[in-house]
């Protein structure tokens, strides 16, 4: 038999035969797609969880109070305690340190802002002048907050774009004096749309010097700093100038935890990436389901089909004729499902990004073609067993039974 032949032999015989062909191709297309959908979920989480760190900005350092043995960012970061609070003049120690430019000292709190008889529950964001550089923030109207001694307690406030828009509608926000909480405070400017960070949305906050937040919310600590140093090469020895600084202040105890962001992106990086895998291994264990139907049904084909396998022995098929179109049947119903089910896949992954816009949920091209070649290795791996059982048959016992 040529090649030819061989592939005609086998798809006449797949398509002999619709309902058996398309219950395999169905099975098939099905663990391919979930190869894909799952793929695309577990690399889109990965992908919006660096967007959103990245969006923070670069080549920073976070401080937190306390201290925790691994280093890491997690719900014991948010409530931890420490027996020194991290203060302002911690934050204007640090910038002291050679290979930081930067430093945004954050106190942060819910407070009633209002306007004009408009009254609304925002987040008040006590920061410096440097916090627009760090996050890479524009003002769409006025300045930011003015640069000065961190223990000054201006009274002035800068808006986010949506906050503005709900207290001022269409007049003029810049110059207009604001109440948040029980502070009188003037509007110098209004940032740019910037949307959602980290959950966050900063177009909803309102942004006060750090001093005017602390005495706003009656403490003297503050939530976070936020470091900037000289260049992504310079992020680790500048934790060391850091911490060098911290335990100077601290007695030789080092009570604060300092994070890079480098290694917060490597961490969700690598967790994220490995959840990834994991839900393509699941997803790939479909397709193994898939090749036993394969070989199940091929098998049952093997019996219907004897006759027709005795006939061609007697017109000098080999062995080798017979089981090479098995496998050729059983690699094109492999492939049918493959196809069909990356087109599935890729419907699925449609879906998910209508569903949830801010997550990129594109399939990553290693599982496209993890998933097309697992479907047709499964379908011809599986399909070897029916081929030799086909190409062992006796001619004449084959043709008996015709």
């Amino acid at each position: 038999m040529s090649p030819a032949d061989t592939l005609r032999f086998a798809t006449r015989a797949a398509l002999g035969y619709p309902l058996r062909t398309a219950l395999m191709v169905l099975a098939m297309s099905i663990g391919v797609a979930a190869v894909v959908v799952l793929t695309a979920l577990g690399d889109g989480a990965r992908r919006y969880v660096i967007n959103e760190f990245s969006a923070l900005g670069t080549n920073l350092i976070i401080v937190l109070p306390g201290r925790t043995a691994t280093g890491g960012l997690g719900l014991g970061n948010l409530i931890t305690s420490t027996p020194r609070d991290l203060t302002v003049r911690d934050a204007e120690a640090l910038l002291r340190a050679p290979l930081v430019t930067r430093i945004a000292p954050l106190s942060v709190g819910n407070s009633e802002i209002a306007y004009g008889g408009r009254l609304r529950e925002a987040m008040a964001v006590g920061t410096s002048a440097d916090y627009l550089a760090i996050r890479d923030f524009h003002m769409a109207q006025g300045q930011f907050l003015p640069r000065e001694d961190l223990g000054r307690a201006s009274a002035v406030a800068v808006l986010g774009a949506t906050l503005r828009d709900e207290l001022f509608g269409a007049e003029a926000a810049v110059g207009r004096m604001i109440r948040v909480g029980d502070r009188r405070l003037r509007v110098i400017g209004v940032l740019q749309k910037s949307g959602q960070a980290l959950g966050m949305n900063t177009d909803e906050l309102v942004f006060v010097p750090v001093a005017t937040a602390q005495a706003m919310f009656n403490t003297n600590t503050l939530f976070r700093v936020i470091i900037e140093a000289r260049s992504r090469d310079a992020l680790t020895p500048a934790k060391r100038q850091l911490e060098d600084i911290m335990r100077g202040r601290r007695e030789g105890e080092l009570d604060v935890t300092l994070i890079t962001q480098d290694a917060v992106l490597g961490t969700f990086d690598r967790i994220l990436g490995a959840l990834t895998l994991g839900v393509a291994g699941i997803a790939a264990i479909s397709l193994a389901v898939a090749g036993i139907l394969v070989m199940n049904v091929m098998l049952v084909a093997v019996t219907q089909r004897t006759g027709e396998i005795g006939l061609l022995k007697a017109l000098g098929a080999t062995g080798s004729n017979i089981r090479l179109a098995f496998l050729t049947e059983a690699a094109l119903l492999s492939l049918a499902g493959a196809f069909t089910g990356l087109g599935l896949g890729h419907l699925g992954a449609w879906g998910l990004r209508l569903a949830f816009p801010i997550l990129p949920a594109w399939p990553p091209d290693w599982a496209v073609f993890a998933g097309l070649g697992t479907a047709l290795s499964t379908g011809i791996l599986f399909g070897v067993m029916p081929a030799r059982r086909a190409a062992r048959l006796d001619p004449v016992q084959a043709l008996a039974k015709r």
